[in-house]
């Protein structure tokens, strides 16, 4: 736990990440990033980190952009988490992950910090963008292509692209819809 007191204000963080493979443990982070949803978007964090296993899959690497010899030269995961760790930290506030896609970004930060802090500071818990958007408008079945209507970056799989555009739709509809946070 990260010693926050739980009616600390939440401070919504959007986040994306790149993986060589589609298992945490088995297979690696390739890159991550994290914006905070908020007017001006000033405060990001992006990181490459080093594989933590030998197992890749080279198409899943590709779609980061990265060949094998070059994420064999990343920074090592250690440091990185615990410096991630540290800029959540001074954001203030209690840190909501935000995500695209919950399921598959979530277990990769929560894994990690896990393995290498012992500790997660986000919590147990995320939000998915598009449930919430699906939410908000009252129905369920509304495509994921919704985040088109909201953000300005580029959707190109570089993880602060992808979280910045990602930020800009959830803070749009916040701001839209009025919603605290």
């Amino acid at each position: 736990m990260s010693g926050r007191q739980p009616s600390a204000r939440p401070t919504w963080v959007v986040v994306d990440v790149e993986a060589d493979g589609p298992a945490p443990g088995l297979f690696s982070m390739a890159s991550f990033a994290a914006v905070v949803a908020e007017p001006g978007f000033g405060r990001s964090f992006a990181a490459k980190v080093a594989p933590i296993s030998e197992r890749f899959v080279p198409e899943a690497l590709a779609v980061g952009g990265f060949s094998r010899q070059e994420h064999l030269a990343f920074p090592e995961a250690g440091p990185v988490m615990a410096d991630f760790a540290a800029w959540l930290d001074a954001l203030g506030g209690r840190p909501v992950f935000f995500s695209d896609n919950l399921a598959f970004d979530w277990q990769w930060i929560n894994y990690y910090f896990h393995r290498f802090l012992g500790r997660n500071p986000f919590g147990f818990s995320g939000r998915r963008i598009g449930d919430l958007y699906c939410g908000l408008v009252r129905d369920a079945g509304m495509n994921w292509r919704w985040k088109q209507l909201f953000r300005q970056a580029p959707h190109d799989h570089d993880p602060l692209n992808d979280a910045l555009g990602n930020a800009q739709a959830l803070q749009a509809f916040r701001d839209r819809l009025g919603l605290r946070g």
